[in-house]
């Protein structure tokens, strides 16, 4: 109880939360970082994803490359990528440092889901496309993507929340985040610290899933729209 105490304590005190080491830098930090890796992630296996959706090809190579960031536990990316940063002089070492470590670990649900999303459209749909005369673009961003949306986002959600909490190991090559504020409270025994900041970044991580499932759920909706005059409704999406 006085650890739930101090904790309590340490969260709601204004001096907390002030300052270049307060909880509000670091809290900043680490939603920057996130984002940037999302985004990066984003731009990187969402193309793919569609690609080998799409036509169907490369699948098997392009899936295998993405899953080396799952291969890999991103404490020891960090730790590769480290000195290489440090040689090529890119200024904030350990932010550019943590955000390749974490776009590798938030491209495989990216491209997995992506590539599931499209495999799974009904493949009549996509013939009788071509029938009516759609050109491949339109196939795909008319027919197939809209259909395919909530596995895709379900993917996104999934490489968010692991982002969000994931980032947390910048602070081991000084990248900032609020895994700051974990190590101060582990080196100086500083209980309340330690477990204020984990709090924080399980909140963090909990909002990012709930703001991301409401999307899918809208993103769900959505899709079933055309389908209830004609009294049809598509299979579920997977979560």
């Amino acid at each position: 109880m006085e650890l739930i105490g101090d904790t309590i304590a340490f969260l709601t005190d204004p001096a907390s939360w002030e300052g270049p080491n307060g909880i509000g830098v670091r809290l900043w930090e680490q939603v920057v970082l996130s984002a940037a890796s999302l985004g990066a992630a984003l731009a990187i296996a969402l193309p793919a994803g569609l690609a080998i959706g799409h036509t169907g090809r490369g699948a098997r190579a392009v899936v295998s490359l993405a899953n080396i960031g799952r291969a890999v536990p991103t404490l020891g990316l960090i730790g590769i990528f480290f000195p290489i940063v440090l040689a090529l002089r890119t200024g904030d070492s350990g932010f550019w440092t943590s955000l390749l470590a974490l776009v590798l670990l938030a491209i495989p649900p990216i491209v997995t889901n992506t590539y599931v999303g499209l495999r799974e459209v009904d493949r009549d749909l996509i013939e009788a496309g071509r029938g009516m005369g759609m050109r491949e673009r339109e196939l795909l961003f008319g027919v197939e993507v809209p259909l395919a949306l909530p596995v895709i986002l379900a993917g996104v959600r999934t490489s968010a929340v692991q982002t969000v909490a994931t980032s947390t190991l910048a602070a081991v090559v000084s990248g900032g985040t609020l895994g700051i504020i974990i190590i101060q409270g582990i080196n100086g025994g500083d209980r309340a610290r330690l477990v204020g900041a984990a709090v924080l970044v399980a909140v963090l991580s909990i909002l990012t899933e709930l703001l991301f499932a409401f999307v899918q759920r809208r993103a769900g909706r959505q899709r079933a729209r055309p389908y209830a005059h004609a009294g049809q409704a598509p299979r579920p999406a997977a979560t």
